[in-house]
């Protein structure tokens, strides 16, 4: 069974009967808001991070007062925490005792090597706001950034996470959390050893790029971005004593692009139109070495765009953000194969992100 065959018996199955009679699904998609931000802001708190310190579950009443919280208003978000299977519960007499569960210790507390805590509050603090104003963005079909943070065209760095040197902090470790989660599976979908150097264009903090390194280490990496983005990753995110990762400051649409054996474009077209999409493209092909080839790194969409729903959520977030959209592998491999590329390898990892090998 192919995934929309998937994802269409399982919204069949969600029209029974029964959710007729009670719609128990609408439901749940009306507080799925509350959802999400109870669980932003248990991070914000601090929440599972003195759990996870603590070494042993605590009382409602000693989470609040170390956190500096009202003592009503935490018991309840422990509680909805407890729902949302983020902290267990135990009682120890009539009073209950609070502690993560496996899932919140390795994703939600600070300290974990798989933290993903930067995403959470870039999600809570700038994602979610845009939001607020979606159903004028598809009334009008045009970005959100002047409504949700009072960005206008003549603003410079015309996206909110960009707005100051604190948000483009914030939201570069929110990607770096992306690629510490899913860069592996994008990176060894394809045997990627034979390119000696590679070439990261919007690599930002460098996690994918380090990724890289890692799987195939006879490789160096070049990351290529924006001058304030290098800056930031350089103080941040990659070592001085990374000797096999280069830095190049630059746009990549108006200066020219390095040479190189392997490009890895990842989350960089869904950004864009098709026309400038073309245009990066064909900068790459132009400047690939023989035999080279291009690494696209996206949320597919299913070919009939039935889904799935994370490509469809983060194609409305583009709609509220930028002017690209998530696409098909059909809808790639035709950018691909117009700016010369060929023998394009598709590959689905049944995650957030897939990838498509093409080769000049």
């Amino acid at each position: 069974m192919n995934p929309s065959d998937t994802n269409r018996s399982y919204m069949d199955s969600m029209s029974s009967s029964e959710d007729l009679q009670y719609p128990r699904l609408l439901l749940q998609y009306r507080d799925g808001f509350l959802v999400s931000k109870a669980m932003f802001a248990a991070c914000e708190l601090g929440v599972f991070d003195l759990l996870q310190e603590s070494g042993a579950p605590l009382p409602s009443a000693t989470i609040a007062e170390r956190l500096h919280a009202s003592a009503d208003g935490m018991e309840r978000l422990l509680c909805a925490c407890v729902g949302l299977k983020l902290l267990e519960i135990e009682m120890n007499n009539t009073e209950a005792f609070y502690k993560n569960t496996h899932l919140s210790a390795i994703y939600l507390t600070k300290s974990s090597p798989k933290s993903l805590h930067s995403m959470m509050m870039f999600f809570s603090h700038t994602l979610y706001k845009y939001t607020e104003y979606l159903a004028d963005a598809v009334r009008e079909g045009t970005t959100q950034h002047e409504r949700s943070f009072g960005i206008t065209r003549e603003t410079p760095s015309y996206d909110a996470a960009y707005r100051s040197d604190d948000e483009l902090l914030k939201f570069m470790h929110c990607m770096n959390s992306f690629w510490v989660l899913c860069g592996r599976d994008v990176i060894t979908a394809f045997d990627l050893s034979s390119f000696s150097k590679v070439c990261d264009l919007g690599g930002g903090p460098g996690a994918l790029t380090k990724q890289c390194l890692l799987e195939n280490p006879n490789s160096t990496a070049i990351i290529y971005d924006l001058p304030k983005v290098v800056q930031t990753a350089k103080k941040h995110f990659i070592s001085p004593d990374e000797h096999r990762v280069q830095f190049l400051a630059g746009d990549f649409f108006k200066d020219p692009v390095p040479e190189a054996d392997l490009y890895i474009i990842a989350q960089i077209l869904h950004c864009f139109n098709n026309e400038k999409g073309l245009q990066l493209l064909s900068k790459v092909y132009n400047s690939c070495k023989p035999g080279g080839a291009v690494l696209l790194v996206e949320s597919f969409l299913n070919e009939d765009k039935s889904g799935p729903l994370t490509a469809q959520s983060m194609s409305l977030l583009m709609l509220l953000r930028t002017e690209g959209k998530e696409k098909t592998p059909s809808e790639y491999t035709k950018l691909l194969k117009a700016a010369g590329f060929r023998d394009i390898e598709v590959k689905i990892t049944g995650k957030t992100y897939d990838a498509i090998l093409a080769r000049k």
